[in-house]
């Protein structure tokens, strides 16, 4: 680790004896401390650990109004003998200052993201559950912090890293709408930056998918409505005859997935084919009639890998049985094996925190 002026103030009392491990809600409980840093007069500075809190914010605070907000989501967990482990941080690195500048917003210092990752998980290593699938959620975010109304960058920003102990994303298969009048993200948008905008224009199509007895929304291409993307919550694989399709991100409209990566990965060293290419939505619905669609199923940091059993397109419909997936299953185990270090990690993707 980089030596820095990192200071850590510990909260005076915790909260961990309130949490039930054997019942953890997703994104609802907090640990005891956060991470700070504030960019002004061009440098990042005042780098901390403190005690979590709200913030008190400008009502013209210009994030809320014009939307420079940006956001990663990681997970630590522990190995069999009780150690800390990231996992790929350094790419969630990367990826928040893909955002960043994509948004007109400051690149955050790689050695300060690693150290305070790795600080803050040390300070809460307690709160990371022990059981397998479960894991302490970490959410780095960066928003603008001028107080202006007015279409402008930002010269001032705060970068804070919390944490959540939390159970699986997704307890059962799920039904997908195939969406052909709403759009995510279309070429040369923020398709491929964690933005928080991008997430709040889903947000009422989703809603309609539901209201229809869906759960989400398979997110086609802005063009035609032709090509399948990605779903609201994670990248989208397709298993069809011996081969496993992924959508490719070389347009720019999906999101550069870390688990997606691993997976992709994990599939080639099994001895799979995999395909990251164009996918119309058509052609997933006839391979699903014609039986050659065995699986499909999301990943992403949050869900890991989460089987789809229906797939619903222009009021038809292909239904599968996820009991019977072998790839999903297998990729699903491999991640969690290699997070727990049950299975033995040679990619060099976990950092112990130590």
């Amino acid at each position: 680790m980089i030596e820095t002026s990192l200071n850590i103030k510990k909260a005076e009392t915790s909260k961990l004896h309130l949490l039930d491990f054997d019942n953890i809600p997703f994104g609802k409980v907090f640990t005891d401390h956060m991470y700070v840093a504030d960019y002004k007069d061009g440098a990042w500075g005042d780098f901390r650990i403190e005690p979590f809190a709200k913030f008190s914010i400008h009502p013209a605070n210009i994030a809320w109004h014009y939307g420079q907000s940006i956001f990663e989501g990681m997970k630590a967990t522990k190995s069999i003998d009780g150690t800390p482990m990231l996992f790929r941080p350094e790419m969630h690195s990367k990826r928040i200052n893909r955002s960043a500048e994509r948004l007109c917003m400051p690149a955050f210092p790689k050695d300060a993201f690693m150290e305070g990752i790795y600080e803050l998980v040390k300070l809460e290593q307690n709160w990371i559950p022990k059981q397998e699938g479960s894991a302490l959620y970490l959410r780095p975010f960066m928003i603008a912090m001028d107080e202006f109304i007015g279409v402008q960058v930002s010269k001032t920003y705060k970068f804070v890293i919390f944490c959540c102990p939390v159970g699986p994303y997704y307890s059962k298969s799920l039904r997908l709408k195939a969406e052909t009048k709403y759009i995510r993200a279309a070429e040369g948008g923020t398709g491929y930056a964690k933005a928080a905008g991008n997430y709040a224009g889903s947000l009422y199509p989703t809603e309609i998918a539901k209201s229809e007895g869906y759960d989400q929304v398979l997110w086609l291409d802005a063009k035609e409505f032709k090509y399948a993307q990605e779903v609201g919550t994670m990248n989208i694989f397709f298993a069809i005859g011996d081969k496993v399709i992924t959508p490719s991100i070389k347009e720019g409209t999906i999101l550069e997935g870390i688990t997606r990566s691993s997976l992709i990965a994990i599939l080639k060293e099994k001895g799979h084919t995999v395909e990251e290419r164009p996918i119309e939505i058509g052609e997933i619905m006839a391979a699903g009639k014609e039986g050659t669609l065995k699986e499909v199923f999301g990943a992403g940091t949050a869900a890991v890998v989460a089987n789809v059993k229906t797939i619903g397109y222009n009021g038809d419909e292909v239904n599968l049985n996820p009991d019977n997936y072998k790839i999903s299953p297998m990729l699903k185990d491999t991640i969690n094996g290699i997070r727990s270090t049950r299975l033995e990690d040679t990619h060099g993707w976990t950092v112990k925190v130590v």
